[in-house]
């Protein structure tokens, strides 16, 4: 029974020392991918994770192994780094699919910040983002996201802006600018003071009927949010980034020239969106996904019937609009060949 025992003691040091291994190979594993995307950019100047202290329970809050913004130079993760350093807020504005989103989680990996996400166009009342006695009594009080981030620092995201309730704009107004701090009114008017790592970062589509719901941000808001960034497509009508071929080839398992063609149907696409013909622009990853079907053996005008066609429109008008695109840029791809 002793043997026993110690067989057993012997396994579980054994099983110990494993998951020890195991954790620090994931540990070396997150601190090597954060190092080589922080040699991409040059922002330690601005903010750097060493700086940064949160406490342990905090660290699932901070994106890992965030893929690599690519841009025309822009250097748009400098630009984010360098407003949160100055001002402690940003705003990013742009239409769906040019990598707001994905921007803001690469800043806050590099940065070493937890993230907290808020959707403004969801129905998220003002209890769920300041919080609410709980409870029969109502004795327990439980903050919401945006009480909690102001007491534990980290980057508050809040993503179409533009939809945000006008109750929400003005209860924030307070910590956007000098005063710094929330009063917390639900709460007995308890004033909270905005954390030494507290940033902001809002992003919005542009302002149109086509995203149903959206409204200019109020001028006290627009005042705060010191530093505005525009964005784009990587490829629009005829300017073809061919970092964006690159990627689609590589991510989508196409070759290059068949990534060209669906960029450049994109690029079309993305254009006539733009000008106002179509009701929606092609992500990056649309183009990625319809590369991905391709690669099964399907050629492109058959993957796109499954997927950027049908995901343009629910109305068979439209969607026979982006069909003719798609075969009148395939078709002209073809003649260009011919002629080479």
């Amino acid at each position: 029974m002793e043997q026993e025992n110690k067989l057993i003691s012997s396994t579980n040091r054994s099983k110990v020392r494993s998951d020890n291994v195991n954790l620090s190979i994931s540990i070396s594993k997150i601190k090597k991918n954060t190092h080589e995307l922080s040699k991409m950019y040059d922002f330690k100047k601005y903010m750097d994770s060493s700086d940064m202290n949160f406490p342990e329970e905090m660290d699932e809050m901070i994106p890992k192994d965030t893929p690599p913004y690519l841009d025309n130079g822009e250097h748009y993760v400098e630009r984010i780094g360098r407003a949160l350093k100055f001002f402690k807020q940003c705003a990013l504005i742009g239409p769906s699919g040019t990598g707001k989103t994905h921007i803001v989680y690469l800043v806050a990996e590099l940065a070493g910040l937890p993230m907290w996400e808020i959707n403004c166009g969801l129905a998220t009342s003002v209890f769920d983002l300041f919080g609410r006695y709980v409870g029969l009594g109502k004795e327990n009080w439980i903050d919401g996201l945006i009480t909690g981030w102001c007491r534990k620092g980290g980057i508050l995201y809040l993503d179409e802006a533009n939809m945000m309730k006008q109750d929400v704009a003005t209860k924030l107004n307070p910590l956007l600018d000098q005063r710094g701090h929330m009063v917390l009114t639900e709460k007995d008017s308890e004033i909270i003071h905005r954390h030494k790592h507290a940033y902001m970062i809002i992003s919005m589509n542009p302002v149109s009927s086509e995203f149903a719901g959206t409204k200019p941000i109020n001028a006290a808001m627009r005042r705060r949010m010191s530093v505005w960034l525009n964005f784009d497509y990587m490829s629009v009508g005829d300017n073809i980034d061919e970092k964006e071929i690159g990627m689609v080839s590589k991510k989508g398992g196409i070759p290059m020239v068949d990534a060209e063609s669906i960029v450049k149907v994109g690029a079309k696409l993305r254009q006539e969106y733009k000008m106002g013909d179509l009701p929606y622009g092609p992500s990056v990853g649309d183009l990625v996904n319809w590369a991905k079907i391709c690669s099964d053996g399907m050629s492109i005008m058959d993957g796109g019937n499954e997927t950027l066609i049908p995901m343009t429109s629910d109305d068979p008008e439209v969607q026979d609009e982006v069909r003719h695109i798609v075969k009148k840029v395939l078709e002209s791809q073809a003649a260009a060949k011919k002629k080479v």
